[in-house]
């Protein structure tokens, strides 16, 4: 057989750069359609267990599918209506809220103006130029969190066909690859689907359970709205470390606002502190944790690269998506790198020119080597 033509470095990094972009331009160009499709994928195989119990009680394969559906719409529909009626009684007080915070605005431009002595005239020009800057950014955040809600309307059919045809789907899959791969493409579904499941159902137990304790740390310290602020501050929290921050200043600003003084406020980063690290180092490593674990560098970077690509929705599909590429990446073994790069366990040692990748050890140099025997 003729030897396989081995190409230099600098082509096939050449090649894989551009192959990247190309993929990058498509899924932005495709975005309609690629957001609502990722999202049903990952809930179809969320809801996947459901069906199949339901399939094994002899009920028909359409309506097994209906009442998973329907179940996950009827735990969904109960989420809205809560922070509906929580978002009512802050809509009441909202006026009272304004005026105060309009005092307090007043107030800090004062400040600003006696202390770094820059005029509050200065202060006001800049604030309409940043805002004259922003309306921008203002009407791609509005059409992101549009096109999230657009999503409700899509979903659904794009489950209820993934669960339907998902024999078709698996079947194309080890049709596709070779037989000889066969058992490695097996493994590669069994543990992405496994990964994905526990990861999305450790996600929504951790967030009622950070849900729970940041309601109950707001309410006592008597910080108005305290459950729906709660609430918002646990499903901000599915974003890693990004969404954290956020929830923090949420309840800061509420405090801020109905509250003299700062001793509120100093409670509620003190409390919100203990409760990111319960979460980090309790909940996350017990409830969240999976087969794959991604660690905290990949994490805001991917996070902020899926925000440049499809705003909102790619924040919140990229963690999943990258946890995925690990598992494709762990089973392959030119990947293998990719997958240790985008883990959170760290080496024991470091790998330098003696390191070996055959014998897996380091390997001395000759002259060293004879004066060990």
């Amino acid at each position: 057989m003729p030897a396989v033509k081995e190409y230099p470095f600098y082509l096939k990094s050449t090649v894989i750069l551009f192959g990247l972009i190309l993929l990058v331009y498509v899924f932005a160009q495709l975005a309609d359609v690629m957001i609502p499709l990722a999202f049903a994928a990952f809930i179809a195989i969320l809801l996947n267990p459901v069906t199949n119990w339901l399939e094994e009680r002899k009920v028909p394969k359409i309506l097994a599918i209906g009442l998973a559906m329907l179940l996950g719409a009827v735990l969904l529909a109960g989420l809205f209506y809560f922070l509906s009626t929580q978002i009512i009684q802050f809509g009441d007080s909202l006026p009272m809220l304004k005026k105060k915070f309009a005092e307090l605005f007043i107030t800090f431009k004062d400040w600003v103006a006696t202390t770094f002595n820059y005029s509050v005239q200065k202060q006001d020009k800049l604030i309409k130029d940043a805002m004259d800057n922003s309306q921008a950014l203002v009407g791609r955040t509005l059409g992101n969190v549009l096109s999230t809600f657009g999503l409700v309307f899509v979903v659904p059919v794009y489950v209820f066909l993934i669960l339907f045809y998902k024999i078709l789907i698996l079947n194309f899959l080890f049709e596709v690859f070779s037989e000889e791969n066969s058992k490695q493409v097996a493994e590669v579904l069994k543990e992405t689907k496994t990964a994905i499941q526990s990861y999305i159902q450790g996600l929504l137990i951790e967030m009622l359970i950070v849900a729970i304790m940041n309601s109950a740390a707001l309410m006592l310290l008597g910080v108005k709205y305290g459950i729906l602020i709660g609430v918002i501050g646990a499903i901000l929290n599915l974003l890693p470390y990004i969404g954290g921050i956020i929830a923090i200043a949420l309840p800061v600003l509420m405090a801020t606002v109905t509250k003299d003084g700062y001793s509120t406020q100093l409670g509620v980063i003190i409390a919100y502190m203990v409760i990111q690290f319960i979460d980090n180092n309790i909940l996350v490593p017990r409830i969240v944790s999976s087969k794959v674990q991604i660690n905290a560098l990949i994490s805001i970077v991917v996070v902020l690269l899926g925000n440049m690509l499809w705003g909102l929705s790619g924040m919140f599909l990229s963690i999943p998506f990258v946890a995925v590429l690990k598992i494709i990446f762990d089973r392959i073994d030119t990947l293998k790198p990719w997958g240790k790069l985008l883990g959170d366990t760290l080496p024991t040692r470091q790998k330098g020119p003696g390191w070996s990748r055959t014998r897996k050890k380091a390997v001395l140099p000759e002259g060293e080597a004879k004066g060990k025997r």
